[in-house]
């Protein structure tokens, strides 16, 4: 049993990460970190918890501790924290011999620093070794991409073979994406928001990334073109995703969802049975219906069809687990079975 820590413990995905990490068969809670104003309260009393159970009673009644490597104790940091937060915090967890999984968009593009999705892209775990050695760090940071990110490139990644040439994506985004309080009501109540700052430059470039190559000593980008728009919708988990694809040969409906299906599911904890559940239904998927479908752990795609331009199909998933804090405890579960945490 490894002992973990959640840096930004109060929070929406920090929240998340507790509730998946309180029953959780390899990890155990024992530090639960926040900001200067919280600490020495007890988590219980401070918290207006958002997610869908009641506190788990392992970290009720815990003390909160300063986001201090000399306050912490444990062999996992996970970090909810903001990216503005999290740059030197996450630093300096990981100079002090911290392993340091993280949901933070600070590092993600860092040329010697990993940005994972297990079932995509595990081999660039191996730039730990470049980091650790070009930072001097004892500790190591591990990121996972944006949510939005994820259940586009695990859709992605089993088209590459059928030599996927360029991605077009409209985000339909949930209120969650934006943490709490989020969007104002009067906002976002019969309306759509056709902007979330920074979310389409992070769609373009973070897929480059994790489904390039690894040389040995850093991510060779991969060659394909990536455009997205992203927008703001009332739904409150799930984001939902329309996609264009093109390739640089004829691909056809059959071909494209037998490599959905290709896509195998890891030995882990937290993966799901199935990583790309595919839906014939031609209204699905739809969050309401199908955003815990695996345990928020699978993406759901529905009305593949093929276009003049190529294919083109719906992708789903839940944003707080799969886009968020389950995405950081899967690559905690894959540095265990890949020996980088002992």
């Amino acid at each position: 049993m490894f002992k973990v820590a959640v840096l930004g413990a109060t929070g929406m995905v920090g929240q998340k990460f507790i509730q998946l990490l309180a029953e959780h068969p390899w990890f155990k809670i024992s530090s639960l970190a926040a900001s200067e104003r919280r600490v020495g309260k007890i988590y219980g009393d401070e918290v207006d918890w958002m997610v869908s159970s009641d506190i788990p009673d392992c970290v009720k009644d815990m003390e909160m501790v300063p986001m201090d490597p000399k306050h912490v104790d444990a062999d996992i940091v996970f970090s909810a924290l903001p990216s503005g937060v999290a740059k030197e915090v996450e630093k300096n967890f990981a100079e002090n011999g911290f392993i340091v999984a993280s949901n933070a968009s600070a590092y993600r593009m860092a040329e010697d620093v990993p940005l994972v999705i297990p079932e995509v892209n595990p081999e660039h775990l191996r730039l730990v070794e470049v980091q650790k050695r070009k930072r001097g760090w004892d500790g190591f940071i591990v990121t996972n991409p944006n949510c939005t990110t994820i259940m586009l490139v695990l859709t992605l990644k089993p088209l590459m073979d059928l030599s996927l040439k360029s991605v077009r994506v409209a985000s339909m985004q949930a209120l969650s994406g934006a943490g709490y309080p989020g969007v104002p009501s009067m906002a976002i109540m019969d309306n759509v928001i056709p902007y979330i700052g920074g979310e389409e430059e992070k769609v373009e470039t973070e897929p480059l990334k994790l489904l390039g190559q690894f040389d040995g000593e850093k991510v060779v980008p991969a060659k394909i073109n990536v455009s997205a728009s992203c927008h703001r919708v009332p739904v409150i988990d799930g984001h939902t995703e329309a996609v264009w694809v093109e390739f640089d040969r004829d691909v056809k409906v059959e071909d494209v969802v037998q490599a959905f299906e290709s896509l195998k599911p890891l030995n882990l904890p937290t993966s799901p049975e199935k990583v790309i559940v595919v839906r014939k239904e031609k209204d699905r998927p739809q969050p309401r219906l199908d955003r815990d479908t695996g345990k928020g752990m699978s993406v759901v795609v529905g009305r593949i069809r093929k276009d003049k331009w190529g294919i083109k199909y719906i992708v789903m998933g839940h944003n707080t687990v799969r886009g968020a804090a389950g995405a950081s405890i899967l690559n905690a579960e894959l540095m265990v079975k890949e020996g980088y945490i002992k």
